[in-house]
């Protein structure tokens, strides 16, 4: 099937014009910038030809400095030097429970700012410092304005992390063409999208071990569409890891317990360059404190094993949520700087039993293929293709009874709009309060909040008689969009779904796996909720009936009828599923001569005055 061809609406380009768009690694150690010249992806560089920019920001009082300017003040200052800053992107302060050396302020349940020598600093903020600094990249080496990006985010980063990110491109001065998936990104610099036989869906890993983060996603090809079958990783296993844990190694080599700020700096640099050189030697020395360590490849291995052992059974438990075996997966892609290690190439070969992809720099294919996105969303690809992302998780709206009901369903390809009609409850009700979760399982209590608002200004009707249309918009970012209208009166509402706080990966995978495991569960509770809402709709309406038509009931009727009333309204304070059904049930059996009564009197009613020639002439 041929893959779809998308160009964003005004940004369709005539044949002679060239319009610049980059494509942004937002990293969570370091960042970089690509764009696509004469067709072909290239990485910009500094004016040092520097390609990395580490994503560390300083904060003096007078001045802030940036990336490599900004290391140095990571031992000196680490109060006022923030990095790895992704990992409080559309985070709680409830959220972050990882180490760290900064003062925090914000409520519990609102994304946190840092209080530095510059004054208060949100994650949003100092996001965009990086950004606008690679943007200033850019400009500079293209000697033209960018008109356009796309950036990369975690495959598990939710609404909130997302739209997180996507202010801090505006706060840049971005115009952001799209927020594409991490491992999406590399499988397109790879050109795994243009493999000749795409009539068969085909699996790709995309195992991602960076600076400071692991990340591994498996990816389902299909008709056009990446589709991110499961996820998972581990925020605090990267690079920087193993580099500690060659200096441990060596300190025990050299009998010492503890080391001063100044000698740890001297230690790691000399444990990153003996790691580094171990990719292509067999051996590399360390020049430590007037002493001289020999570490070679065997010793290396055996050293950063625990590591590698933590990255495996990562790999291993996403090929189970998947329910994939190694036989299905078609290939592995290497993603990150700590890829090029031949410890963490072979560590992969021998798991999933075949050579990983890496003859793309690790450190920029994630780059690359945003810049090839981009290349195509701004129009200057003719031939080129874009691949859909699907939301991860499913979206819907709280119905009575604490029920969700889904719009949106996991795993649907993006863009997507979906519009449904519901209704009022009560009768006269003026305005409905509209509130947006999401998750996979049937209960809102279980589910995630996303956002509520209130439509107001509903013509006051019978209940059922309103009819209220929902509608959720999922654009190609992943940002969420829902809008209410009543179609009578034209009244509506809407919210742009921007929480204070996101997901993590650990609780977008907790989600999943709770709507698999209590799948069955959930299906007797959401009947027993059913029943219920039910139930109390049948007791509201016999209440104004009675209200009504009471004389129509002899004493016996009356009283036979209230005590059915009251049998059901106690079974309702209970979960007992059947004797709720029962007592409904019997409720209905005098409900039902109560209604026909009813029937009668209205039918009388409309017919009196009238005589049996009116309804022949009306013929």
């Amino acid at each position: 099937m041929a893959l779809l061809q998308i160009a964003e609406p005004g940004q369709a380009t005539a044949p002679h014009q060239h319009r610049i768009a980059i494509g942004i690694d937002l990293g969570t150690t370091h960042s970089l910038v690509a764009t696509v010249l004469s067709g072909k992806p290239k990485v910009l560089q500094d004016d040092k030809d520097r390609v990395l920019l580490p994503s560390i920001v300083h904060f003096a009082k007078d001045v802030t400095t940036f990336g490599y300017e900004a290391k140095p003040f990571m031992l000196v200052d680490p109060k006022n030097t923030v990095v790895s800053v992704k990992r409080f992107m559309g985070r709680s302060q409830a959220d972050i429970k990882f180490q760290h050396p900064y003062t925090l302020t914000g409520a519990e349940n609102e994304m946190p700012a840092f209080e530095t020598a510059a004054g208060r600093k949100t994650p949003v903020e100092i996001s965009a410092e990086i950004l606008k600094q690679l943007k200033d990249r850019a400009e500079t080496s293209l000697n033209n304005p960018v008109n356009g990006a796309v950036i990369t985010v975690p495959a598990y980063f939710d609404e909130a992390q997302r739209q997180a990110t996507r202010d801090a491109a505006q706060l840049a001065g971005l115009n952001v063409l799209r927020l594409l998936n991490e491992p999406t990104a590399a499988a397109v610099a790879y050109g795994l999208d243009q493999e000749t036989n795409l009539s068969t869906d085909r699996n790709y890993v995309i195992y991602d071990l960076g600076g400071g983060t692991f990340d591994v996603s498996i990816l389902r090809f299909s008709e056009g569409v990446f589709e991110v079958l499961a996820t998972g990783g581990h925020t605090a296993l990267g690079g920087d890891d193993l580099d500690r844990l060659i200096v441990k190694w060596a300190k025990k080599q050299l009998n010492i317990d503890t080391l001063s700020d100044e000698e740890y700096a001297v230690f790691i640099i000399a444990a990153r360059q003996a790691k580094e050189y171990l990719t292509e030697h067999q051996s590399a020395e360390l020049k430590l404190l007037d002493n001289l360590l020999t570490l070679d490849r065997s010793t290396f291995e055996s050293i950063i094993q625990v590591a590698l052992d933590k990255t495996m059974s990562v790999c291993k438990r996403v090929l189970r949520d998947a329910k994939l075996e190694l036989d299905d997966i078609e290939h592995v892609v290497l993603v990150g700087g700590s890829t090029r290690s031949y410890a963490v190439q072979k560590a992969v070969r021998e798991l999933f039993e075949r050579e990983p992809l890496c003859t793309i720099n690790p450190d920029e294919v994630v780059a690359i293929g945003a810049s090839i996105t981009a290349n195509q969303l701004i129009g200057n690809s003719q031939d080129g293709s874009l691949l859909l992302d699907v939301t991860p998780l499913s979206l819907g709206l709280e119905t009575m009874g604490g029920l969700v009901e889904r719009l949106i369903s996991r795993n649907t390809a993006i863009p997507v709009a979906r519009r449904q009609e519901f209704t009022t409850y009560q009768d006269g009700q003026t305005a409905m309060l509209i509130h947006v979760v999401q998750g996979e399982r049937d209960l809102v209590e279980h589910c995630r909040s996303l956002g509520r608002f209130v439509l107001h200004g509903i013509p006051p009707m019978t209940a059922g008689q309103a009819r209220i249309e929902v509608t959720f918009q999922v654009d190609a970012d992943g940002l969420l969009t829902v809008s209410a209208k009543e179609t009578t009166s034209g009244v509506q509402a809407q919210i742009d779904i921007k929480p204070s706080y996101g997901l993590s990966e650990t609780d977008t995978e907790r989600l999943l796996v709770e709507g698999f495991k209590h799948a069955e569960e959930d299906k007797q509770l959401r009947h027993l909720q059913e029943t219920k809402v039910e139930a109390q709709r049948e007791l509201e309406a016999l209440e104004q009936a009675l209200k009504a038509d009471t004389d129509l009931l002899s004493q016996q009727q009356a009283r036979d009828l209230i005590l059915a009333a009251e049998a059901l309204k106690a079974r309702l304070k209970t979960n007992e599923l059947e004797a709720i059904e029962h007592a409904a049930q019997q409720l209905k059996i005098h409900s039902d001569a109560f209604a026909a009564l009813r029937m009668n009197r209205h039918i009388d009613h409309a017919l009196k005055g009238t005589k049996l020639e009116d309804w022949s002439n009306s013929n």
